[in-house]
């Protein structure tokens, strides 16, 4: 394998999010990726500790809200200003990809390029690591589009998938596949066939590029948006810059990188990872990460019950202490002034939840 810095490696770390499935802890203003809900380091924190020893914080982009630049700095102080990039509006991954792109050919040239997820939760670090610079090194070699794979331990419907085809190579445990298709998320049927037929993993969200490649695959795909986006470069490090931004974000059509350019490009390619991977979708993703009882209650605080089962129980005061009484399958979280008392099976209602809440509250 080659070494980091022969194979020309820079990061652009995604962290624009702004989900509510982990309100009231979660809100607009410190959306999940900034929250502490493992230890003392945010999901944010946790995915650049994940890259750091792999090359310079000078290499590494973080792309937010416009909004979010302030907290990104709070967190990362290693990461220069200048590589935190704040997008004026929300136009979803694919305009994300192709500042990042234009940014990473202009400051590294035809760097190879990760794109990382802030908000996800991966171990070993090791694993991943070995993972990331194996598909790095192949895309040194071949101007191919990777994305990384999970190995699905369970027919998952809230995920979206990759079928593979052929295999390409082993490096030493790592398997590359050419990709056959995405697919969309499935039902629970479709799911549990995906799985018995070992030919699918589940979509990551990230991918390794030369930047040449993902530029090119956008110039054959959805050319408007370097057209527009270009123009901004010109004005990278300047005053004009937040301006430039924007005048180039608001004619842009929302779209994910997925559609616009993964399901359409010639040559893409897998890599399947075998390290433990989960999105936090939310309150439920939490249980397998936080202390349990006899009864199936999780909890990240003091829990005191009587006849009580399979609560989920979370404050952001880990000295506080809940107790409950004659209730199960309740998911209870507080947050500062704020309480969440919502039943399991009714956890993707939060999002309605939240939605029809005064401005103040979100």
């Amino acid at each position: 394998m080659l070494n980091n810095q022969t194979l020309n490696l820079s990061i652009v770390i995604m962290a624009g999010g702004a989900g509510t499935r982990f309100w009231p802890l979660s809100t607009e203003k410190r959306p999940k990726q900034f929250l502490k809900l493992f230890g003392e380091r945010s999901l944010l924190q946790k995915s650049y500790d994940r890259v750091a020893s792999l090359l310079p914080p000078e290499r590494i982009l973080v792309l937010t809200s416009a909004s979010f630049t302030e907290l990104v700095k709070e967190q990362l102080p290693e990461i220069p200003e200048e590589n935190i990039i704040g997008e004026p509006m929300r136009r979803d991954t694919a305009a994300a990809v192709a500042l990042a792109a234009l940014l990473c050919r202009k400051r590294f040239g035809n760097t190879i390029t990760g794109i990382m997820t802030a908000d996800h939760i991966i171990e070993p670090v090791e694993l991943f690591q070995k993972t990331l610079l194996s598909a790095a090194e192949a895309a040194a070699n071949e101007a191919a589009l990777y994305t990384i794979g999970i190995e699905p331990t369970y027919p998952a419907t809230g995920f979206g998938y990759l079928e593979c085809s052929d295999e390409l190579s082993d490096d030493s445990g790592i398997k590359h596949y050419t990709l056959k298709q995405f697919k969309e998320k499935p039902d629970i049927d479709t799911a549990t066939g995906y799985l018995e037929s070992g030919r699918f993993l589940w979509n990551s969200g990230m991918f390794v590029w030369q930047t040449d490649a993902i530029l090119s695959a956008f110039e054959t795909h959805l050319p408007g948006h370097l057209r527009h986006i270009e123009k901004a470069i010109e004005a990278d490090a300047s005053a004009e810059w937040p301006l430039a931004l924007e005048e180039a974000f608001e004619p842009l059509e929302k779209i994910s990188i997925d559609f616009a350019i993964m399901e359409k490009a010639e040559d893409v390619r897998t890599v399947a990872a075998s390290f433990s991977w989960s999105d936090v979708g939310g309150w439920l993703a939490l249980e397998e990460f936080l202390q349990s009882d006899d009864k199936g209650n999780h909890r990240s605080c003091g829990l005191e019950t009587l006849d009580a089962a399979s609560n989920l129980v979370f404050s952001e005061d880990s000295e506080e202490t809940v107790a409950l009484v004659g209730v199960s399958n309740l998911i209870v979280v507080r947050a500062g002034s704020r309480t969440l008392i919502v039943d399991k099976d009714r956890a993707e209602d939060i999002k309605k939840l939240v939605a029809g809440l005064d401005d103040k509250l979100k």
